[in-house]
C-alpha cells in the first residue's frame, strides 16, 4: 500500500500531516478549538483550555519536536535532542500511534498546514485564538504558521489564498459550495470570513460555535490586514530563494548542515531555533553566507537567545538580519537584533526572524605541520575543545623549520624533481585531510550545542 511509511525511499512525496497538526493544533477530525504551536498553546491559552499548565507545556514541547522533524525533511534518521533530553531520531518522535519522521529523502516531504479540504488556516485561527487576540495578533499567527512551511526542508505546499487570510467562513468541505465560499478576491478587499453559515452537510454540528464568531465585526480582516499577510509572505519567498541552504537536496546534507538549538528538557517553550551551516564542509553551497539562523518565536513576548554553537566558534564577522527583513513591510520584525558581545539574538513576540553570517566569518582551528624535506606531511587537528580568542601556546604546534635550499648536483636533478612532485602531492593530500578533519570537528560541536 502507498502509505506514508511505505513510500520512504521511493523518491515520491507524501503530504506531511504531522507539521499541519503541530502548527495548527487539533486535527481535521476534531479538536476545533485545540491550540497548536502558532496560535497560543500554553503561552496564550484560549477560553476552552482547562488542562494544567504542566500538561499544556509538555504538549507544546512534543509538538515542537514534531515540527523540528518536519523542518528537517521529516527524515526518519535525522538526529537531534528531544524535549526529554535524549538524543533521538525523527522516527522516534511520536505522532499519534506512529512515528513523526518517516522519509528517507527531503524530496519525499511535502510540508503543508492548509489545503482545499478542511478549514483554511485563517478559519482554524479564528476557532483557536483566545477571544482577546486582536486582528493584528491573528495575522501574525497566520504568518508564523506559513513561515514554518516556507523555511522547512522538502517541498513547501501553500493553499491558494493562504497569503491573503483566505476564509471559507468555516466551511470544511466546500466542494459543492460554489464561488460564494470558494472565491478568491484578488483586489484584497475581503477574505471571505463572515459571509454566512456554510452548508449544513458537514458543518451543522459546529453551527453553535461558528455563529457568534462569524457575526463578530472585530473578526473581519481589513484590506490592511490582508496586505500585512500578503506582503510578508512574498518577502519570505524571496528569502527562501536567496539561499540553497533552504532547499537541501539530500538526507546527508540535511544531517550535516541543519541543527536545532533551544532543545532538551529545559528549553523555552514556544521558540524554535534552527541553524543552517555552510562553512567548513566539503561543498560550499552558498557563496554569500557561512551560516543562517532562523528563530520562530511563537510566544507573545520578545525573547533573547544565545545558541551554544556560536560560543564555540571563532567568528570574524557578525550576524545581520536578512536584508529582505531589514527593509520589511513588517516594522516589528525590523526590531529583531543580534548582539555580538554575547552572540545572542533578540526576536519580538509572534515573529519569525532570519539572520545571516557573511561568507568567511567562521574560522575553524586546524593546524597542518610543515613537511620535512621530501617526507609526506601529516595533518593534525587542534584538540577538541572550544576555541578561545587567544589560543594557548601549549596547544599550538611548533612549525618545523624548512631546510635551506641547496643546488642539486647534475646527477641528482632527476631525483630531486621527482621528490618535489611527490612533496606537492603530499601537501595536497595533507590539506584535504585537514579540511575533512575540520569539518568533523565543526559537526561535533554542532551536535554538542
Amino acid at each position: 500500500n502507498a502509505t506514508q511509511l511505505n513510500m520512504a525511499g521511493t523518491g515520491i512525496g507524501t503530504f506531511n500531516d504531522r507539521i499541519r497538526d503541530a502548527v495548527r493544533g487539533g486535527s481535521p477530525f476534531g479538536g476545533y478549538q485545540e491550540q497548536g504551536f502558532s496560535n497560543g498553546l500554553y503561552h496564550d491559552p484560549n477560553e476552552v483550555e482547562s488542562r494544567p499548565e504542566g500538561i499544556q507545556r509538555a504538549t507544546l514541547l512534543l509538538l515542537m519536536d514534531q515540527i523540528r522533524v518536519a523542518m528537517a525533511g521529516n527524515l526518519a534518521d535525522f538526529s537531534f535532542t528531544a524535549y526529554t533530553g535524549e538524543t533521538v531520531t525523527g522516527s522516534q518522535i511520536q505522532y499519534g500511534d506512529g512515528p513523526a519522521g518517516y522519509t528517507a529523502d527531503p524530496q519525499e516531504n511535502i510540508n503543508y498546514i492548509s489545503a482545499h479540504d478542511n478549514e483554511t488556516l485563517f478559519d482554524a485561527i479564528q476557532y483557536k485564538a483566545p477571544a482577546a487576540a486582536t486582528m493584528a495578533d491573528r495575522v501574525r499567527m497566520q504568518n508564523m504558521g506559513l513561515s514554518i512551511v516556507m523555511f522547512s526542508q522538502g517541498v513547501p505546499f501553500f493553499h491558494a489564498g493562504s497569503d491573503t487570510l483566505r476564509s471559507k467562513s468555516f466551511d470544511r468541505d466546500s466542494y459543492d459550495s460554489g464561488d460564494w465560499y470558494n472565491g478568491l478576491d484578488w483586489s484584497y478587499q475581503r477574505s471571505g470570513f463572515g459571509i454566512g453559515l456554510p452548508l449544513a452537510d458537514k458543518n451543522q454540528e459546529n453551527y453553535p460555535l461558528m455563529q457568534p464568531l462569524l457575526a463578530d465585526p472585530a473578526l473581519q480582516p481589513s484590506q490592511a490586514d490582508i496586505m500585512a499577510n500578503a506582503n510578508v509572505f512574498r518577502e519570505w519567498l524571496q528569502i527562501r530563494q536567496s539561499s540553497p541552504l533552504f532547499r537541501l537536496q539530500t538526507a546527508a546534507d540535511v544531517q550535516a548542515r541543519l541543527a536545532f538549538h533551544n532543545t532538551g528538557s529545559d528549553q523555552l517553550g514556544g521558540l524554535i531555533v534552527m541553524s543552517l551551516l555552510d562553512a567548513g564542509l566539503p561543498v560550499n553551497l552558498d557563496p554569500d553566507v557561512d551560516m543562517i539562523v532562523v528563530l520562530f518565536n511563537a510566544t507573545t513576548e520578545p525573547v533573547t537567545f544565545a545558541p551554544e554553537i556560536l560560543q564555540a566558534l571563532e567568528l570574524s564577522g557578525e550576524f545581520a538580519l536578512h536584508p529582505v527583513l531589514a527593509s520589511s513591510s513588517d516594522a516589528i520584525v525590523q526590531g529583531a537584533s543580534y548582539d555580538a558581545a554575547d552572540r545572542s539574538f533578540t526576536v519580538p513576540g509572534r515573529t519569525t526572524a532570519v539572520f545571516v553570517l557573511p561568507e568567511g566569518s567562521i574560522s575553524v582551528a586546524v593546524a597542518v605541520e610543515e613537511p620535512v624535506a621530501a617526507a609526506t606531511p601529516e595533518a593534525t587537528v587542534a584538540p577538541d575543545v572550544a576555541p578561545t580568542d587567544e589560543p594557548s601556546k601549549a596547544n599550538s604546534p611548533s612549525p618545523t623549520p624548512r631546510p635551506e635550499a641547496t643546488a642539486a648536483a647534475p646527477e641528482e636533478a632527476e631525483t630531486a624533481e621527482a621528490g618535489g612532485s611527490g612533496l606537492v602531492w603530499g601537501i595536497v593530500v595533507g590539506v584535504l585531510a585537514a579540511l575533512g578533519a575540520a569539518y568533523l570537528l565543526l559537526r561535533r560541536r554542532l551536535n554538542q550545542a
